[in-house]
């Protein structure tokens, strides 16, 4: 399955969002995921089987619990193909940035002659 496939749905990135920091039990994942979007534990459980099965996540057992983290290989590929396209946002970016800070200098000085 493809990267953006599986990160195309609003429940699995946000499981990868909480994976991110640290790796969770499945029942925590399944409280703040029901708690955000209202779906199942069997929904929940469906969505962390496809993040397992595209290589997203791993899970291990940790006596009775089932615990699920990042794999962040799998979020490189993603960054790579993003590479490609990063340059047309950040000269964008660069240019607000420029504009940005021309009008906090002409703001600054605007204020300086009212204040003289």
């Amino acid at each position: 399955m493809h990267a953006f496939d599986v990160l195309g749905d609003p429940v699995r990135r946000r499981l990868v969002e909480l994976l991110a920091d640290e790796s969770r039990s499945a029942g925590e994942l399944t409280a703040i995921i029901t708690a955000e979007f209202g779906i199942s534990q069997p929904a929940v459980s469906n969505h962390l089987r496809v993040l397992r099965d595209s290589g997203f996540a791993t899970s291990s057992r940790e006596g009775s619990l089932r615990r699920y983290a990042v794999v962040p290989d799998r979020l490189a590929e993603v960054d790579r193909w993003v590479s490609r396209y990063r340059s047309l946002w950040t000269n964008t970016l660069d240019a607000l940035d420029t504009e940005l800070k021309r009008g906090r200098r002409a703001n600054r000085q605007q204020d300086r002659h009212h204040q003289e």
